[in-house]
């Protein structure tokens, strides 16, 4: 198959995009590092001469915070909404979205109500579609679980309300296996939530963590979620991971029911080690 990867430099695009070598299909990316600038691809015609000769296009891009040139708007919303219109145009029959867990009509935070919006415009056309809605993802070259193991090894663990905040993470080799499932299940048209084999606390996450790290387990300190959420409104302009939006987020708690991803991928995904 010759397939598109909007996103390919990423995180999980370019885990998509090595595994999809190694299946011996034919890659093209659409990222910043090939000159596709997602600012401007908002219409399909924008993505109309990426999509000569695909039969598959499957979108990774995502942000967890806003910066500047980055707006979930634009990059949740707009640019895979035209990508997929174009797809629907070219021909390009199935189309995988990843999306997030959480991004439902329960969304509240601009990070869910774009994605979804987007989803919905995916399911909404004639394709062979597939949302896969991810839980917390991590694995070797994550930003995300590199910041939580740095997290993890302090000496003291500062932890939000206790640490009591509900995840259940799944590994990146699993949300790999997802898309190429994806692109070639026979029933299509699907919305499938991708989650780990076990449901832990925020608190449990950074022990197995720290644990996998070969340390003993460490101190952890209790912080108010009010004092936490008033420094996230003044750490966001340094780090947008730390907006207050996505500590509601995780206040929320990301969790779902393991088995449809389980029968979809006809084995239990990765425990956490």
């Amino acid at each position: 198959m010759k397939v598109l990867v909007a996103g390919a430099s990423g995180f999980i695009g370019s885990q998509v995009a090595a595994a999809l070598r190694a299946a011996e299909h034919t890659v093209v990316p659409a990222d910043r590092r090939h000159g596709v600038d997602f600012n401007a691809m908002r219409s399909s015609e924008d993505w109309r001469p990426f999509l000569t000769g695909v039969d598959a296009a499957v979108n990774c891009v995502g942000i967890i915070g806003e910066r500047r040139g980055q707006r979930f708007a634009v990059l949740h919303r707009e640019a895979p909404a035209a990508l997929f219109r174009a797809c629907a145009e070219a021909g390009v029959r199935r189309v995988v979205q990843i999306s997030a867990l959480g991004a439902d009509e329960h969304g509240f935070t601009p990070y869910q109500r774009t994605k979804l919006a987007a989803d919905d415009v995916l399911r909404s056309l004639p394709l062979e579609w597939f949302v896969l809605r991810p839980s917390l993802v991590y694995g070797k070259g994550g930003a995300s679980t590199a910041m939580f193991k740095r997290l993890a090894a302090l000496p003291v663990i500062p932890l939000v309300g206790g640490g009591k905040q509900r995840v259940q993470p799944v590994h990146i080799d699993d949300l790999v296996a997802a898309v190429l499932r994806a692109l070639t299940a026979e029933q299509a048209c699907r919305t499938i939530d991708v989650v780990g084999p076990e449901a832990m606390t925020f608190r449990e996450w950074l022990e197995r963590l720290r644990a996998s790290a070969g340390k003993s387990a460490g101190a952890t300190l209790s912080v108010p979620l009010s004092l936490v959420t008033a420094v996230a409104r003044l750490a966001r302009h340094v780090t947008p991971v730390l907006h207050p939006d996505n500590l509601a987020m995780l206040e929320q708690g990301n969790t779902a029911d393991v088995e449809p991803f389980a029968r979809f991928l006809g084995r239990m995904p990765r425990a956490v080690p």
